[in-house]
């Protein structure tokens, strides 16, 4: 990032929600900006010997540094990148004995580079972390205990040099971590594998409807407009996902940011009515109690649903689901979040074991419940169409199939840009599924026979396990 990236936007009094961003010039959507490369970042706990602790790229085969035996890296190049912040790491885990948790992990790298670097803040830097806000006076019993906790662990892993630090200043770091920590994905987007701080970042306040989206592109966040934006007005991002009932994702905002959204969407409760539909028959809406029966029916499916997916039963996963969808169809629109949240699990699910046509059919009733609720270049929306689209090629429903995938390769070159690897994934099966159209219109019943016999010449390939993890959130929040 240099510091011209930063001249377009400027820091203000956004009133009641603090400090904000805004812009100094027109921006249309799939504009970039502003990039930031992290001032700290780790990876998860969980998954230290599967990501590269560089690059964040998850990688089968792995080279972990020989000297502390913790930190992993894709090869002597990426190694070498990152030594400098390694370094003191790589010294105070071999003191300690072992590797302490990310957030004492990601608290020491962030008071490292602050030692490096001194008081002196960069032009690219519009705020000191000294100045981010911590939001110590608003934690709750159990986050104090828990941050306290952190800071004694740290003093431990960070002696004799933990003594020079305040207590105040240790709590701090936490405290900006706590509030403002970055999802970090995988090299494709998919898969959350860290946690970062972004400085520039933290200074984009919330709206549940945003001008603007984040993405993780080759080691930097990005932030894109996804509509036009004029010159003065404020950047905004989301900080949840928007299929959510207003007053949930409020809640939602207050425990974990600490804050009330005033956004319009959330004091209008807009499209709160279709997140709660239900079927009409001649203008007459169901009995209450009976919307209510499926609407607790849809709860406890999704609680047992859950302990099966954990359990890796998937063909149980897909009979309750079969019995839920079975109860909400005659009750709830096909926006209804219930709804909604079984087709989810049930298409993937559905993927993973092969059920194409099934799976297809559950994916077209869902994305179409989507485009009714989400923001038209909306990330999530794009990435549900491009499994759609999948699911319908599977399925050997090309035209359908391609028309969803054009579709996600529209929204996804706005939130992503076309450098991002799945645009560029977007854009090959776009190129296929375009020259396979093309086929089946000439001729129906050769496409048919030639697809045929282009995957019985292939080994069959399973689907990837439902992953259930995808990144709907943009900062981390310790569960």
């Amino acid at each position: 990032m240099t510091a011209g990236d930063m001249d377009k936007v400027e820091v203000f009094d956004a009133g009641s929600k603090g400090r904000g961003l805004k812009t100094k010039q027109e921006f249309w959507s799939g504009d970039v900006v502003f990039a930031e490369p992290a001032y700290a970042a780790v990876v998860f706990d969980n998954l230290t010997y599967h990501v590269c602790h560089g690059c964040f790229k998850k990688q089968a085969k792995l080279q972990r540094c020989m000297q502390c035996k913790f930190a992993h890296y894709c090869d002597r190049t990426c190694q070498k990148a990152a030594w400098t912040e390694h370094k003191s790491e790589c010294s105070a885990i071999r003191n300690y004995g072992k590797a302490p948790s990310e957030s004492i992990r990601l608290a020491s790298r962030i008071l490292w580079r602050m030692r490096r670097e001194g008081a002196l803040v960069p032009e690219d830097r519009l705020v000191s972390i000294e100045d981010l806000q911590d939001h110590l006076d608003d934690l709750s019993e159990d986050e104090r205990k828990q941050l306290n906790l952190d800071v004694e662990v740290f003093q431990r892993y960070w002696q004799p040099k933990a003594q020079e630090l305040s207590m105040e200043s240790m709590s701090h770091i936490f405290g900006v971590i706590n509030c403002n920590g970055f999802t970090i994905s995988d090299q494709r987007g998919l898969q959350a594998v860290g946690v970062g701080l972004f400085t520039n970042l933290c200074l984009v306040n919330h709206d549940c409807w945003p001008n603007c989206t984040v993405i993780l592109n080759n080691g930097k966040i990005e932030l894109r407009a996804v509509v036009h934006i004029k010159a003065g007005e404020e950047l905004m991002v989301s900080y949840v996902d928007f299929l959510s009932l207003s007053a949930e994702r409020r809640k939602s905002l207050k425990e974990q940011y600490y804050f009330d959204c005033s956004c319009e969407h959330c004091q209008k409760g807009m499209k709160d009515d279709l997140m709660q539909a239900v079927k009409e028959e001649d203008g007459k809406k169901p009995p209450e109690e009976t919307v209510t029966g499926v609407v607790e029916f849809s709860k406890t499916t999704l609680e047992k649903v859950e302990k099966e997916r954990q359990e890796g039963a998937w063909a149980n996963v897909v009979k309750l689901c079969r019995a839920c969808l079975k109860k909400q169809e005659p009750v709830l629109a096909d926006t209804n979040l219930h709804k909604l949240k079984i087709l989810s699990l049930v298409s993937e699910v559905l993927s993973y074991l092969q059920h194409f046509e099934e799976a297809a059919d559950c994916a077209k009733q869902m994305v179409e419940g989507y485009q009714k609720l989400y923001h038209h270049n909306n990330a999530q929306l794009g990435m549900a169409l491009m499994r759609a689209g999948v699911t319908h090629w599977h399925a050997g429903r090309i035209e359908p199939g391609h028309a969803m995938i054009c579709q996600a390769y529209g929204i996804i070159l706005v939130t992503h840009g076309p450098t991002h690897p799945i645009s560029k994934d977007l854009e090959a099966m776009r190129c296929q599924t375009e020259m396979e159209l093309r086929m089946f219109k000439e001729n129906e019943y050769i496409y048919y026979q030639m697809r045929e016999a282009a995957l019985k010449n292939q080994k069959m390939q399973v689907m990837a396990e439902p992953a259930g993890n995808y990144i709907k959130e943009l900062f981390h929040r310790r569960k």
